[in-house]
C-alpha cells in the first residue's frame, strides 16, 4: 500500500509540473505582447513609449530569456508565489483567493446535483420493467451530454427566469441565484455519470449473485440498491474524479452566462488580455483540483474494492 500511495503522489507531482510547463509554452507561443495589450486596454493610458514598455517588461521579468523566465516562475510557484498580474498589478494568489469561494460554491453544488441526477436516471432506467420507459430514461444521458453548456444556460434563463419568473437570471446573491448555474453545470456531468453507471448496473444485474438473492426472496429494489448498485458504482466513482476538471472548465462558461463573480470570470478576462501570470496561476489551480480529486479516488478505490491490485498484490 505504501508503494501504491507513493506512486500516486509522484504521478500527481508530474501532472502539476506538466500542466504548468504546457501553459507556459502555450501562452508564450500566442501572438502579441502582454505589455502592449495592457497598454492598449489600460483605461486612461492612450500612448506609451518604447522606453516605458521596456521598463514594464523589466519590472515583470518579461525581458529575460525564455528559459530563465520559465525557471524563475517555476521556482517561485514552488514557494507559493504565483506572480503579479500584468493587467491589474495585484498578486495572483490574492486574486484567486478572493474569487475562489464563489467558484467552489458553484462547483460543489453542480457536482452534488450531477451525482444526484446521474444516479437517479441510471437507477430508474435499470429498475423499471417497462421497456419504453427504460429506453426513454437511458436515452436522456446522450441528450444531456451533447447539449452545449452555454445553450443549456441560456435556455434555463429564458424559461425559468424570463417566462416563468421563478429564479433570478443573473447575479450571485443568495441560494436562489445558485440554482440555475448549478443545474447548468451539472447536466453534462450527470449525463456522463448516468451513462457509465447505467451500463455497469445492467452488467451487475446479470451476475449470479443477483439471481441468488432474488431466489431467496429479496425484492428487486433491495437487490438493486443494496447489492448491484454498490458494485456498479465503482466505475462511475472513477469517472467522477476525471469529471472534476469538466466542472471547473464549465464554471468559466457558466459564470460568464449568469454574470457571476468567480475564478471563471477572471479566467476569461485574463486570457483575453494575455495576462500570463494570472492564467498560469489559474491553470495550476485547476491542475491541483484535478490531481486532488483523482488522488482521492485512487486512495479510496482499494478500500471500496479490495480486488484492486497494486504491484501484483492486493491492496490492504
Amino acid at each position: 500500500m505504501g508503494r501504491y500511495v507513493t506512486r500516486r503522489l509522484l504521478q500527481a507531482v508530474l501532472v502539476l509540473w506538466a500542466a504548468y510547463t504546457l501553459s507556459f509554452a502555450v501562452l508564450y507561443l500566442l501572438p502579441g505582447d502582454p505589455v502592449e495589450i495592457m497598454a492598449a486596454g489600460g483605461g486612461e493610458v492612450t500612448e506609451i513609449s518604447d522606453e516605458q514598455l521596456d521598463a514594464v517588461r523589466a519590472e515583470y521579468g518579461l525581458d529575460a530569456p525564455l528559459a530563465e523566465q520559465y525557471l524563475d516562475r517555476l521556482g517561485a510557484a514552488l514557494t507559493g508565489d504565483l506572480g503579479t498580474s500584468v493587467q491589474t498589478g495585484e498578486r495572483v494568489s490574492a486574486m484567486v483567493a478572493e474569487q475562489l469561494p464563489a467558484t467552489l460554491q458553484l462547483t460543489c453544488a453542480g457536482g452534488a446535483l450531477a451525482l444526484l441526477l446521474g444516479s437517479a436516471v441510471a437507477l430508474a432506467g435499470a429498475h423499471t420493467r417497462r421497456p419504453w420507459l427504460r429506453q426513454l430514461l437511458l436515452s436522456l444521458p446522450s441528450v444531456g451530454a451533447s447539449a452545449p453548456t452555454f445553450w443549456v444556460g441560456l435556455l434555463l434563463i429564458q424559461l425559468v427566469s424570463f417566462r416563468w419568473g421563478l429564479l433570478p437570471a443573473i447575479g450571485d446573491q443568495g441560494w436562489r441565484s445558485l440554482v440555475l448555474p448549478a443545474l447548468t453545470l451539472a447536466l453534462p456531468t450527470s449525463a456522463v455519470l448516468a451513462q457509465v453507471f447505467a451500463k455497469s448496473l445492467r452488467d451487475a444485474l446479470r451476475e449470479p449473485y443477483v439471481e441468488t438473492a432474488l431466489a431467496k426472496g429479496a425484492s428487486r429494489a433491495r437487490v438493486t440498491l443494496r447489492h448491484a448498485a454498490r458494485n456498479a458504482s465503482l466505475p462511475a466513482f472513477t469517472v467522477f474524479g476525471v469529471l472534476v476538471g469538466n466542472l471547473l472548465a464549465g464554471s468559466v462558461v457558466v459564470e460568464t452566462v449568469f454574470s457571476r463573480t468567480g475564478v471563471g470570470r477572471i479566467t476569461a478576462t485574463s486570457v483575453t488580455v494575455q495576462d500570463i501570470p494570472v492564467v498560469q496561476g489559474l491553470v495550476v489551480l485547476g491542475a491541483v483540483a484535478f490531481v486532488l480529486a483523482n488522488l482521492l479516488v485512487d486512495l479510496v478505490y482499494p478500500l471500496l474494492d479490495p480486488r484492486v491490485t497494486t504491484g501484483g498484490a492486493v491492496a490492504r
